[in-house]
């Protein structure tokens, strides 16, 4: 199994959603986030005075898959929100030992 953390634009989010729903996927957690990367934030002019803004809203979605379908998603999602800028975010994949449901006790995939 395959742990995604997907960090995105907010206006992507839709998107990404939709990929999810078409490859299965069972549960997703959204969070909103701050940060920056290459972008660096943007200058702003407001009532006579410049204030640099560096720190930019992101969306991170995380969910947990098997492995067949972790590839399937991270291929659509490079091809469908890339916007061949700065700041389309990136995808971090981690391995995961196991899952457990709580309510049943129920490991590994059969707890997705």
């Amino acid at each position: 199994m395959k742990k995604l953390e997907i960090v995105i634009r907010p206006e992507k989010l839709e998107a990404l959603k939709k990929i999810l729903e078409g490859c299965k996927v069972s549960g997703i957690m959204i969070s909103n986030i701050m940060g920056y990367g290459n972008q660096k934030g943007y200058t702003q002019m407001y009532r006579g005075t410049t204030y640099v803004v560096n720190l930019l809203p992101k969306v991170k979605v995380e969910t947990v898959v098997p492995e067949e379908v972790a590839d399937a998603i991270v291929e659509q999602a490079v091809k469908e929100i890339n916007t061949g800028e700065h700041g389309d975010g990136k995808i971090f994949i981690y391995d995961v030992q196991d899952v457990v449901r709580i309510r049943t006790g129920e490991h590994g995939e059969q707890a997705l």
